[in-house]
């Protein structure tokens, strides 16, 4: 315990019960292709990279993974009952949600090959509001492209090696997080599982 004005114990601070600050719980997919090349045996990876449709609140170019709300309500307008934190996901959960938002914001089809950890930042909503947002992201191999293509959330995709990737993502958090799913592939998973 901290010790508060003229010596009183002071709790530590509570997320849940911190006045002015919600939070957001979305999931997403840090997802490569292993392209062979023509000649010879090298194998290169890419890395899917969406760029935002330009909005009100995000008119700007913002080139980030794909990632979104666990749940949502009110036909995609407000965060549902897991994304707002009112009931607690399960790995299930985040898992599906991370495979629902690389079909929609990435045209793909993919496989969750391993959770690579969660992202905490805050950030101010276009309503003035201060919110907590918690991220997970999975490493996923690519299945195949959706014929669809992706949602009206993304402007358009780019398949990236690493150093074209890391530069393109607008986020520094983003980044960090393409790095620890290069260190997973470059440890030698499975190849049965890639």
């Amino acid at each position: 315990m901290e010790k508060g004005k003229k010596g009183q114990k002071k709790e530590p601070l509570d997320i849940n019960q911190a006045p002015g600050i919600v939070r957001e719980f979305s999931a997403g997919g840090i997802v490569f292709k292993k392209v062979k090349e023509r000649e010879g045996r090298k194998v290169r990876i890419y890395w899917l990279v969406a760029k935002s449709s330009p909005t009100k609140g995000y008119p700007g170019n913002v080139w980030r993974f794909t990632k979104g709300w666990i749940d949502d309500c009110d036909d995609g307008q407000k965060p549902g009952p897991l994304a707002s934190g009112e009931k607690k996901a399960n790995e299930a959960d985040l898992q599906n949600a991370a495979r629902r938002e690389v079909r929609e914001e990435g045209g793909v089809e993919a496989k969750i090959i391993e959770k690579i950890g969660t992202e905490r930042y805050f950030y101010t909503s276009k309503e003035g509001g201060k919110k907590l947002k918690f991220v997970t992201f999975y490493l996923m191999r690519w299945i195949k492209d959706m014929h669809q293509g992706p949602g009206f959330e993304t402007e358009k995709v780019e398949w990236l090696e690493f150093e074209k990737a890391r530069k393109k993502l607008s986020f520094s958090g983003e980044k960090k997080f393409l790095d620890q799913a290069e260190k997973i592939l470059d440890s030698g998973i499975q190849e049965s599982l890639v």
